[in-house]
């Protein structure tokens, strides 16, 4: 989960005059009166302004204090001050409230007046805290709370109301007034406690709904309360769960106040997919906050990727229709867990509805395909045609390519070939690097490419040409680019960029080799020619193993596993995991994330393209020269010697080739070996080289 830090929200200001005209507040009662109050030098003493006569409370009996007090308590337990039962605050301390009573009452009515003081300083903090949750900055989360509280409240005041009546009538005593709010005693603390705690830490959202449950679970024991903070969870939870529904079933972020888990980051552009090789669109433009409500942290993942999968759908100006029934209502939650099931239901068909939209619509499996066909070299003619039209232009060095030139080959080459059928050939593009292969690999820390001890292995060779960095790319539009993103089109990239450099080596050593079957006829055996044959021969086995294992035992079987994995994918983002696994997997079976390796058989390609350029030379040089038994035969010694001279330098060039090629091979075969242990799928290959070795 990735930490978001949640942007301010503007939102309607207070009205200053609902701070400045204390009689509009509910604490205007005990700030009017606390104002014109004053205590004696004894303790305690008020002013009774309806008679003008300060007396103590102590100066009537006890009958008549029990009168006094029972009025005081019914005005207390609606946070109205008494004339002998004050409110205290202490300055700077807004949530430190309690009730004083007057020193010289008699002690019992005082006991059970003080029994009542919890009650009505709980009334007070909830409140307080529904007139200062109210605002507009607080969020919905606590408006709906403070809505709740203050519906609570009006039943209490309520309540309040006939025990004053009850009072005018002369039929409640203070020990009545005591029964009869005894029960509602612990429903208030609770309320109260969880007030406190949600404005100590000014909580907002999914804090004060997990506050609100772990409250809730901590009364456990005591069904009234257990049941009365479960209600206020659940009236709370409707506004947050207004905006959950919006975003499971419209992909929407109704959040006007920051407080859904869900942020959105809208710098992101799902442009970047087919232009950034690390765009954080799909993991980065919508993720997790921090505060996720504790009964939906076991599906927030569920249900980012619904909203996630709505989105896409939108952006493509698909249809959403999600099905709109009363059972799939976010309103409420309980012990049932039915928004559970909502929830599911709403991934189950976003899910199944992009996923159909990408298969049947915008034809992935077809755009796959096409990939396959022109990246990874799975119908090659094209190719071969490319490579005769555009060899003048590829032999030069990559600064001095024309790009537009290659692309109009590129385009009748496509045209003249069995690609023109494929309705998808005109994605197709050509692009020039400017590096060599095992340098982009370098560049890319992504991949997990293997370190080498000498860094000077990975240096750019000289006067690249077109050859070593020409490379083919691929149109991808939205929202295919989801799944074959810039990152992804650059892996498909590099096999290509091996696979070409391969089929190159195998065209000029397949020129080479019809060079000296061109003169067979003339019954070479025994000379340089000869041998030079059978270094063409060890050459071509060579790269054609190579070949033959990067297609048939690499790329094909991960081809198909895929496909397979493809058809029974529940999800894209199920599709993205199984493709990006199979180019992973197919840049590491095919060396390219195994540089020592990789370099090998680089040496090797080059010379086998240094053979294949001096095969015209060596032929023709080695025309003239007789068969080796005929030296012996020759009548004069001068003549064998000038024989002998222009021999040399074509058979020492013959077994230079022959002893690097062969130093090489040999030395690749170790290699392979020790590391086909770790990486077994380099068995094959290892046995193919090796056997080329053994076949000298």
């Amino acid at each position: 989960m990735e930490k978001a830090t949640a942007t301010s929200t503007s939102c309607p200001s207070t009205p200053r005059w609902n701070i400045d005209r204390p009689f509009l507040t509910g604490r205007f009662h005990q700030e009017t009166k606390g104002t014109s109050r004053l205590a004696d030098t004894k303790g305690f003493s008020m002013g009774l302004s309806s008679h003008g006569v300060d007396r103590p409370i102590g100066y009537y009996n006890a009958a008549v204090q029990e009168l006094i007090v029972i009025d005081d308590l019914l005005s207390a337990m609606v946070g109205i001050e008494g004339r002998y039962i004050s409110i205290r605050r202490i300055r700077g301390k807004e949530d430190h409230i309690s009730f004083q009573v007057d020193a010289s009452m008699d002690l019992a009515i005082q006991e059970l007046a003080k029994r009542m003081f919890p009650l009505c300083e709980s009334y007070l903090m909830i409140d307080q805290f529904v007139e200062s949750r109210s605002q507009f900055k607080n969020g919905l989360v606590n408006h709906a709370f403070a809505a709740a509280l203050k519906a609570l409240l009006l039943d209490y005041q309520a309540m309040v109301a006939q025990l004053e009546h009850q009072f005018r009538l002369g039929r409640l005593s203070i020990q009545g007034l005591w029964f009869y709010c005894q029960p509602m005693m612990g429903s208030m603390q609770a309320l109260s406690i969880v007030t406190q705690k949600a404005s100590a830490n000014n909580f907002t959202g999914s804090s004060v709904l997990n506050l609100l449950q772990s409250q809730a679970k901590a009364m456990a024991g005591d069904n009234a309360v257990r049941s009365l903070l479960e209600k206020m969870t659940q009236c709370a939870s409707n506004a947050y769960l207004s905006i959950l529904e919006r975003w499971v079933y419209e992909g929407v972020i109704d959040d006007p106040y920051g407080e859904f888990f869900i942020a959105e980051n809208k710098s992101l552009q799902k442009e970047s997919l087919t232009q950034d090789y690390d765009a954080k669109y799909w993991r980065q433009r919508y993720s997790l906050k921090e505060g996720i409500p504790s009964f939906l942290a076991n599906i927030a993942g569920t249900i980012l990727t619904t909203g996630k999968y709505l989105n896409v759908m939108r952006e493509c100006g698909h249809n959403v229709q999600v099905p709109a029934s009363e059972n799939y209502k976010l309103t409420i939650f309980g012990s049932n867990h039915h928004y559970l099931e909502c929830i599911k239901a709403a991934y189950d068909f976003a899910s199944g509805e992009l996923l159909n939209l990408i298969k049947e619509k915008y034809d992935l499996m077809g755009k796959l395909r096409s990939i396959k066909h022109y990246l990874l070299l799975d119908q090659g003619d094209f190719l071969v045609h490319f490579m005769d039209i555009a060899r003048d232009e590829l032999t030069k060095k990559f600064d001095e390519i024309s790009v537009e030139k290659l692309q109009s080959l590129l385009d009748l080459a496509l045209r003249t070939t069995a690609a023109a059928v494929d309705p998808c050939h005109e994605d197709l593009t050509c692009c020039v690097e400017r590096s060599s292969l095992l340098k982009r690999l370098s560049t890319l820390k992504d991949l997990e490419v293997r370190t080498v001890s000498d860094g000077n292995d990975l240096a750019e060779p000289l006067n690249i040409t077109g050859l070593e960095t020409f490379s083919l790319s691929y149109k991808v539009e939205w929202p295919l680019s989801i799944v074959i993103s810039r990152k992804a089109l650059a892996k498909y990239q590099l096999i290509f960029r091996f696979l070409f450099r391969c089929k190159h080596v195998d065209r000029q050593l397949c020129g080479a080799w019809q060079v000296h079957q061109g003169v067979r006829a003339l019954n070479m055996r025994g000379t340089a020619i000869s041998r030079s044959s059978l270094i063409c021969r060890s050459m071509l086995k060579f790269i054609n193993s190579l070949l033959h294992y990067l297609t048939f035992e690499v790329l094909e079987p991960n081809w198909h596993v895929m496909h397979n994995r493809l058809q029974t994918a529940k999800s894209i983002d199920e599709v993205i995991q199984y493709h990006d696994l199979f180019l992973d997997k197919c840049l590491r079976e095919c060396l390219l994330l195994l540089p020592e390796l990789l370099k090998k058989v680089e040496r090797l390609q080059s010379l086998c393209l240094q053979y294949a350029a001096a095969t015209q030379w060596l032929i023709s040089s080695s025309i003239g020269i007789p068969k080796l038994e005929e030296h012996s035969k020759s009548s004069r010694p001068s003549r064998m010697l000038t024989m002998t001279t222009e021999k040399a330098s074509v058979t020492d060039s013959i077994l230079k080739f022959e002893r690097e090629f062969n130093a090489e091979l040999q030395s690749l075969g170790p290699i392979l070996s020790n590391s086909s242990q770790a990486e077994p799928y380099l068995t094959h290959l290892a046995q193919w080289i090796l056997g080329v070795g053994h076949d000298q």
